[in-house]
């Protein structure tokens, strides 16, 4: 139960993480929120496994996101 609470907590900050460079998003805030909560949702009963590659995929996406900001400046 340890491992899943922990996960749950990366999952979190994650998400929080996300949202908060969703700010600056070309599109709109909105736009990404909505995209981002819709991506979370289909993925919510996905398994312990599975959950540490999404939340890498999460992580390169952060990376990608400050990137275009960095370059859009």
């Amino acid at each position: 139960m340890k491992m899943a609470n922990s996960l749950r907590g990366e999952v979190l900050n994650l998400y929080k993480n996300l949202l908060y460079l969703g700010r600056d998003y070309p599109k709109g805030t909105d736009y990404f929120k909505r995209c981002l909560k819709n991506v979370f949702l289909k993925n919510k009963d996905v398994k312990n496994p599975e959950i540490k590659e999404l939340i890498g995929r999460g992580e390169f996406v952060m990376k990608e996101l400050e990137a275009l900001y960095f370059f859009r400046k």
